[in-house]
């Protein structure tokens, strides 16, 4: 447990570094937005590049994996929404809380952090986490939005959804790097040096510019972004592992994997499309801000918990 907790210091670390920047008004909140795109459209595109274009098309596939992240994922998802919505939290906002509680900041810190953390092979397992979270439940926030506020869907809407996944660099990169894998394209050296390079500024320009941006997320009610924490923090760890190895029976490697990339505090993403789609977004900001501060002492502990528990 000490041991996972030392392992994470240095990631935080990096995070703590890029909160004072801006803390000291070292690196402005326009600095923050360029280092968020930079990192988003170069750097952590290349390192999926990197990772995909050594695997196996068909390891990507593991659709027990997907499946059981997927449903209990959405179970989570539906419930929080349906208690939010019982409790009289408007449609939009409990949409929003459902999405927080279960979308964690894996194209960030889980991508950086965990296969330190739990090997190299858990790499497919990471962005089969990553792949669910961008294809299925992205699309699904904006077509429950668009639902609630005008009863249909139309075709414009998906198909501006569609041209949104296909404009995402992430997945973008994503699919390259799985066509020269599986086409078997020998790539230059020249080529693997400069995506290396690339690749290597995605670690410490991800993990800054999260520590950067905390200081704009606002803390003025604790009560429910706390309880939305917790949710992401430990109920999803909780339902994902639960589904994973008593309901479809994945091997323990997997289904810690998955437990720990559900462990990951609440992404940034989903106070982006709040504020995009202008639902009320302070809950989110804060739940964010929480998450992420606790995540240092609840990641090690999730981890160390699900290797007593799944030996």
């Amino acid at each position: 447990m000490i041991g996972l907790l030392f392992d994470t210091l240095p990631y935080f670390g990096l995070i703590a570094l890029g909160y004072g920047a801006a803390i000291l008004g070292l690196f402005s909140r326009n600095a923050t937005e360029h280092l968020t795109q930079f990192v988003f459209y170069f750097a952590l595109s290349a390192m999926l590049f990197e990772f995909t274009s050594s695997l196996d098309f068909k390891v990507i596939l593991h659709w027990p994996y997907i499946l059981a992240y997927a449903i209990a994922s959405l179970i989570l998802y539906t419930s929080i929404i349906g208690i939010s919505r019982f409790l009289g939290t408007p449609s939009e906002v409990a949409i929003t809380q459902g999405q927080s509680s279960i979308i964690g900041n894996m194209g960030w810190m889980g991508l950086a952090m965990l296969p330190t953390l739990l090997g190299y092979k858990a790499i497919p397992f990471i962005i089969m986490v990553l792949i669910v979270d961008l294809v299925l439940f992205g699309p699904l926030f904006v077509t429950s939005i668009t639902i609630c506020r005008e009863g249909l869907l139309r075709v414009g809407v998906i198909q501006n959804i569609l041209f949104g996944l296909i404009k995402n660099p992430m997945i973008l990169s994503i699919i390259v790097g799985l066509l020269v894998s599986g086409l078997k394209i020998d790539q230059p050296k020249q080529f693997q040096i400069f995506v290396d390079l690339l690749a290597g500024a995605s670690v410490p320009g991800a993990l800054f510019a999260i520590g950067a941006s905390m200081i704009y997320c606002r803390t003025e009610s604790i009560l429910i972004p706390s309880f939305l924490g917790i949710l992401k923090l430990f109920v999803h760890p909780t339902c994902v592992g639960l589904l994973a190895h008593y309901g479809f029976g994945l091997e323990l490697f997997e289904t810690s994997v998955m437990i720990a990339c559900a462990s990951m505090p609440t992404a940034a993403n989903v106070y982006m499309l709040a504020t995009h789609y202008k639902i009320p977004g302070d809950q989110i900001s804060t739940s964010i801000l929480v998450s992420t501060i606790f995540s240092l002492g609840s990641i090690p502990t999730v981890i160390w918990i699900t290797q007593q528990v799944l030996r």
